[in-house]
């Protein structure tokens, strides 16, 4: 049985005037036919399901939907058609500082967090300090909330969010903030509890990402579904050769094409970087008199780009 399901949902947001008339005006224009709203359809018929320990992630430009399901899958919005059904507690992070008050302190905004999450006192004193520990904030726990920065923010709500044992976690763009020490702690977190069954979906800008903790991955463009597949190298490389080309795949024959493109382009990058790179430590093999230096330089150039020593006119090397 799925964890979560989300069925042909298409979400519609309306936008009119009102707010900017009063009432009375509104009344008036309702009378005389001259209110007029707009539509805007934010996903259409967006359908998927993951299992137990799977994670989903998913990828789009901005505008493309991406946190719009999350908040229908998160029991925020409902869906203005199609069904979304979710089996067990959900964790979600799709707002930085959402659900904390800036005028409290971390120790009792840690608590505020546990009881909106549906956790008791005696659960939240039992897991404090692990989750103080994991976010590395064990020295600011009086401190104003608000006064913290916005990676601290972010560890403390991830941390509550991963060691409060939901049964799914929804983060968007919660990874990318941190420095990279905590960013390469929260993916190992991630895929640790992935392990133990947990179901995740991943909103993140950061492909490297996807490919790095996903088992299956959405592609979304403009409300519209473009894939849903356990391909995940295959659509991520085709995805990033999208944001270049700005053309949508049609066809399975065009993702494959422009996955290629992706890794031929990348691979044209990655030789001008070791060009580059290159370059520089010979030119530091032609300057330097400190043989250690000249040592280290000769060896990296060994290693990157041998030919580059076979056209050193010999005795020079």
């Amino acid at each position: 049985m799925a964890v979560i399901e989300v069925r042909d949902v298409s979400i519609r947001y309306i936008t009119g005037d009102f707010k900017d008339i009063g009432l009375k005006e509104y009344v008036t224009r309702r009378l005389t036919g001259n209110y007029h709203v707009r539509e805007f359809w934010a996903d259409r018929h967006v359908s998927f399901s993951l299992n137990k320990g799977e994670m989903l992630g998913i990828i789009g430009s901005n505008g493309a939907g991406k946190s719009t399901i999350l908040k229908a899958i998160s029991g925020i919005m409902v869906p203005t058609e199609g069904s979304v059904s979710v089996s067990g507690t959900i964790a979600a992070l799709l707002e930085l500082g959402a659900g904390f008050d800036g005028e409290l302190t971390v120790r009792e905004n840690t608590f505020l967090r546990g009881a909106l999450l549906g956790y008791t006192r005696a659960f939240m004193n039992e897991k404090y300090d692990e989750i103080i520990g994991f976010a590395e904030l064990e020295d600011f726990q009086d401190r104003p909330f608000k006064q913290l920065s916005s990676g601290m923010k972010s560890r403390l709500a991830f941390s509550i969010a991963c060691l409060v044992n939901p049964d799914v976690l929804i983060l968007d763009e919660v990874l990318s903030v941190g420095d990279g020490a905590f960013r390469k702690k929260s993916g190992g977190k991630m895929k640790e509890i992935l392990g133990n069954g947990l179901t995740a979906i991943l909103v993140s800008h950061s492909v490297d990402h996807i490919r790095e903790l996903c088992s299956k991955v959405l592609w979304l463009d403009h409300g519209n579904q473009v894939a849903f597949t356990d391909e995940v190298s295959l659509y991520c490389d085709a995805y990033e050769e999208f944001l270049v080309r700005k053309t949508l795949p049609k066809n399975r024959d065009e993702v494959e094409a422009l996955a290629e493109g992706y890794r031929i382009r990348k691979e044209a990058e990655n030789r001008r970087k070791r060009q580059s790179q290159t370059e520089k430590l010979l030119s530091m093999l032609e300057e330097s008199e400190d043989h250690a230096a000249l040592e280290a330089a000769l060896s990296l150039v060994r290693r990157m780009s041998p030919e580059k020593l076979a056209k050193t006119p010999a005795g020079e090397a």
